[in-house]
């Protein structure tokens, strides 16, 4: 068992004894005693004595009037009395402490209360046989008598508290007892002569005394009680201020050993931060030029830092062709989507991880730098040939295409890679970075990943950038104009209305192919600004059209919107200001939206097909069958008609062969209650067989090819009919004889 727990065992035991006591106590007073005098002296020991307590000034002894009260009881009323009162004074001594402030441990206070019940017990049965003895008188009036009485009180009182206070002392701090007795408890006997001196005091002056002679000892007991406490208090106030003084020296003299030592402090801290700042300076210089040579996301090379390497290359190389390095522009693709998906944040964690990935695949003398934002360059020094080069760019291709998670994010790269070998030609870095960009422009397009430079690229590449500048202005030259492509009833060769077909009659090339030229518009982003115009022409055209006969008040126009402008938050806005400024029936207008477009993200082109359908305008999706459609999604499009792409129209032989999949399309789109369009019609055999399999309209060469818009305007007042001339005619006969079931029907 530790000191601890025999500590808390012996408080136990303590208390129990002590409410033992205190009960038998309780038992055994005499009915005498239930007094108003005891009551008095019990009020006086609990609530007042507490706070008559006088403290000597600058020791731990103090004169206290609770032993007072208690002797006092115990010479009237007797010792059953006297141990009640002394554990009630115990307990109300020790809340009014811990209401000051002083800290009490557990159980302490009804351990102190025990204590003193414990006490008073053993002195009252000591006392009990300290009257035989012959020497002491029995008179309990006499002198004798009193002082026998109230000395062995106050030794068994002092003897058995120290004795039991020591113990507790010894076992809760692990001190001698002895040490604790001499040090705390020895001095503490003055309290219980002084209480049994003024105990047999007042009990003399009660008990034998006049009226006059009482009032006249405790008004003097009172003015000397009241005194000594001002005297204490002027003793207590002296020593303060004496103290206050001495203490206020004391501080100056510190003060001014604290002054000389800040001033010691402050110069050697000036010294150090002269020093550190020198240091810093220099440091500051050096990430200074580290900073204007390096990228501050991924701490790779600059731009700045790689034209330095690579002009240094470049004059070493022509003063020694064995010197050989290769250029390589890399351009990660689709980052815009990282950033406009999962954030700025994710993106520069994105590119941080791209430039350690490019670092890892290289040797110690490559360099790789960030030249701006999602591009990064390579300088690949020492190989022998270009195909050396391809492998470490193609072993770079791979590397980055493996997925990694990021933030919760599956996150797979792409690169595009250029390579640029070096050559006699090159004089400053901007021309080897020119024709390396050049190159992964070319890989991009050609889906390569990657791809060699050569001069006919550079040529290619120029071509095209003029091609792109000239397209910009085309607008404004008038270059641009629109073809109409009639679309077809496939029954009666009624006309449904005309596909917008975008032309370009460059004013020094001439016309130029939209296959040439298309692309580069949707790669430009002029694509947007160019359908914007066609939207307004064909809208403003179509209703000057439709005023020509009452037949054509349902004609309608279809224009293709490209994917980027699809994609754009602009388009459905371009569309209402198109209808308002044409003012034409939106169900005129028909948009054609690719397959591979539209199955993209199918989320969001729902939302934005039924924003088109609002406006009242009419859908198609275009080029059916070379994309990747998924039923689940294709039943969710509200597309109004599906065209089906002209390669499977083109497919069918002389005698129908390879129909299956035509077919198969037609008949989809009618569960998906689509109508459908057929484009490419060239032959008279897919004409039929197309018309067999209850497609709806058709467009094509065979049908009418693109006009012009005087043509076009010509025919539409002409009411020309845009069948065939042997199958116009066959369908007329059908009309003209429906009743006779002889008649082929197609």
């Amino acid at each position: 068992m530790n000191r601890n727990e025999l500590y808390n065992y012996a408080k136990a035991a303590i208390i129990a004894t002590g409410g033992g006591v205190f009960a038998l106590a309780l038992a055994h007073i005499s009915e005498e005693a239930l007094s108003w005098g005891f009551f008095s002296i019990l009020t006086f020991a609990v609530i007042l004595a507490p706070r008559m307590t006088l403290a000597l000034p600058r020791s731990k002894f103090a004169l206290s009037f609770s032993d007072a009260s208690v002797f006092l009881t115990f010479l009237v009323y007797g010792g059953p009395a006297a141990i009640v009162v002394a554990a009630l004074e115990s307990l109300a001594s020790c809340w009014y402490l811990r209401s000051k402030g002083f800290p009490f441990g557990r159980l302490m206070i009804p351990t102190n209360a025990s204590i003193n019940a414990v006490s008073i017990g053993v002195s009252y049965l000591i006392w009990l046989n300290v009257p035989r003895f012959s020497f002491i008188s029995p008179d309990l009036g006499s002198t004798q008598h009193l002082l026998a009485t109230l000395g062995s009180l106050a030794l068994c009182h002092f003897v058995v508290t120290s004795v039991l206070v020591s113990f507790f002392g010894a076992l809760k701090d692990g001190i001698n007892p002895i040490q604790i007795w001499l040090r705390d408890c020895f001095t503490s006997s003055m309290t219980q002569i002084v209480g049994a001196s003024l105990a047999g005091l007042i009990f003399k002056l009660v008990m034998f005394g006049d009226m006059v002679t009482g009032i006249i000892a405790f008004g003097g007991l009172g003015i000397a009680y009241l005194s000594y406490k001002q005297s204490i208090g002027e003793v207590n106030d002296a020593i303060s201020t004496a103290e206050e003084a001495e203490r206020t020296r004391a501080e100056l003299e510190r003060e001014r050993r604290r002054e000389a030592e800040r001033y010691n402090d402050e110069l050697k801290l000036l010294l150090e931060k002269e020093e550190s700042a020198n240091v810093a300076l220099r440091k500051s210089e050096k990430d200074f030029q580290h900073a204007a040579l390096h990228d501050s996301l991924t701490r790779l090379p600059n731009r700045k830092h790689f034209g330095d390497m690579l002009r240094n290359l470049i004059t070493q190389y022509k003063k020694d062709p064995s010197n050989t390095f290769h250029v390589l522009f890399l351009d990660v693709s689709r980052f815009k989507n990282i950033n406009d998906s999962l954030g700025h944040t994710i993106g520069d964690k994105v590119l941080m991880i791209a430039g350690k990935r490019f670092v890892r695949m290289l040797n110690p003398d490559d360099l790789v730098a960030r030249i701006g934002g999602d591009e990064f360059a390579i300088i690949l020094k020492g190989l022998s040939s270009t195909g050396k080069a391809q492998k470490v760019a193609r072993r770079i291709f791979d590397s980055i295409k493996q997925p990694f998670s990021l933030s919760g994010n599956n996150i797979s790269l792409n690169v595009n890679i250029g390579i640029a070998p070096c050559d006699a030609e090159y004089s400053t870095p901007e021309e080897v970075l020119r024709d390396a960009d050049i190159a992964m422009h070319y890989a991009k397009e050609k889906e390569s990943g990657v791809a060699v430079f050569t001069k006919e690229l550079r040529v290619k590449f120029l071509d095209r950038i003029r091609m792109e500048n000239d397209l910009r202005l085309a607008l404004d030259r008038d270059e641009l104009s629109m073809s109409y492509q009639p679309l077809v009833d496939l029954k009666d060769g009624h006309l449904l209305g005309f596909e917008a077909l975008l032309r370009w009659n460059h004013s020094e090339l001439g016309n130029i192919p939209p296959n040439k030229f298309i692309p580069i518009a949707e790669d430009s982003g002029l694509i947007i600004p160019i359908t914007t115009w066609i939207l307004q022409d064909t809208c403003s055209r179509l209703a000057r059209w439709q005023q020509i006969n009452p037949g054509y008040s349902n004609l309608m126009v279809s224009v293709n919107i490209s994917g980027k402008h699809f994609t754009n938050g602009d388009l459905v806005a371009d569309v209402e200001h198109a209808l308002e400024m044409s003012k034409l029936s939106p169900s005129s207008l028909k948009l054609e939206i690719t397959e591979s477009v539209a199955m993209e993200n199918a989320d969001q082109t729902i939302n934005i097909l039924n924003r088109l359908k609002k406006l009242g305008v009419q859908l198609s999706l275009d080029d059916f069958g070379t994309g990747y459609s998924s039923l689940s999604i294709l039943h969710r499009l509200p597309f109004d008609t599906l065209k089906i792409d002209r390669s499977f129209v083109y497919s069918v032989g002389e005698n129908g062969e390879n129909s299956e999949i035509l077919q198969t399309i037609i008949s989809l789109a009618k569960n998906l209650r689509m109508r459908v369009i057929a484009e490419g019609i060239e032959t008279t055999t897919q004409l039929s067989l197309l018309q067999n399999l209850g497609c709806d309209y058709g467009q094509g060469y065979l049908l009418a090819r693109p006009q012009t818009v005087d043509a076009a305007e010509k025919a539409l007042y002409e009411s020309r009919s845009w069948l065939p001339v042997e199958l116009g005619s066959l369908v007329r006969s059908v009309k003209e004889s429906k009743s006779d079931a002889r008649l082929p029907v197609f």
